[in-house]
């Protein structure tokens, strides 16, 4: 019970009340949202504020751009880092096992931008939405081929050997054997991908050319800009809000299975 009411007492200042001054200063007119308080609006302008941020902020273009982004990135890395797991998990190649590591590196050591804007520029793809998402499928990849790698090493083999002595091809062994097994472990890579390509700001800054393909937190940045000579908080905590409503829906509705995922892959393991 102690332990408890420490982490409580921990998490108060820390998470609740930045999550509540952003809440209660995007509902406040300008004036009074440039205090910075954690009090109650005095006047509210709650409908006003988010109105604008739809109007003006570019809201509904960065959301469908982030959707865009964010969809075709999680199913490609899911689907392609469970393919290489399963190599990486199975073979007992050096070259294999160097490049798994090399892969491992991939998700602390993030890669180079001039490179990455020259290679894009020499396939005629700098500033377009295909090479961000191509850049963002490449750089991802090893965050789900680091999870299921083990997963896939704790796995017996023999499941697919029957499933291949009854005449099931290597696509059939994955599709139906080894996916439905991995399931736990990439649903949490799939949660955690979104949470990385949702708030990606580096990359958008450096590969999206103009307003029209601008992601969400790109939008947020362009929008603040716009107006940093008379900075209007209330806006810039209206429009951060609407930003993270969606991750927020995906955690309470994925949270359950996270955690069963993860103790799932613990057990497995």
């Amino acid at each position: 019970m102690r332990k408890y009411l420490l982490l409580s007492v921990f998490a108060v200042p820390w998470v609740l009340v930045p999550i509540w001054l952003v809440v209660v200063n995007s509902a406040k007119p300008a004036g009074e949202a440039a205090e910075l308080s954690l009090a109650l609006p005095r006047e509210w302008a709650l409908a006003e504020n988010y109105a604008i941020v739809f109007e003006r902020g570019g809201y509904l273009t960065g959301l469908a751009n982030s959707l865009m982004i964010a969809v075709p990135v999680v199913l490609a890395v899911v689907l392609l880092g469970a393919a290489a797991a399963w190599a990486f998990g199975r073979s007992r190649s050096r070259w294999l096992q160097g490049a798994y590591f090399i892969m491992g590196l991939s998700v602390l050591i993030p890669p180079s931008i001039i490179p990455t804007v020259y290679l894009l520029r020499t396939l005629n793809l700098d500033g377009t939405t295909l090479g961000y998402l191509l850049t963002m499928v490449g750089c991802r990849m090893g965050i789900v081929v680091f999870l299921a790698t083990g997963f896939v090493r704790a796995l017996p083999r023999d499941l697919e050997d029957a499933a291949a002595i009854d005449g099931a091809s290597q696509g059939q062994v994955f599709a139906r054997i080894l996916l439905p097994l991995l399931r736990p472990v990439l649903f949490v890579g799939a949660v955690i991908l979104i949470i990385n390509v949702w708030n990606d700001f580096f990359f958008a800054l450096f590969l999206l050319h103009g307003s029209e393909r601008a992601t969400l937190p790109l939008s947020l940045f362009q929008f603040a800009s716009g107006t940093l000579q008379s900075l209007n908080w209330n806006l810039v905590f209206a429009h951060v809000l609407l930003t993270t409503l969606p991750l927020v829906a995906v955690y309470v509705v994925a949270q359950k299975r996270v955690l069963a995922g993860l103790t799932e892959g613990a057990i497995k393991g």
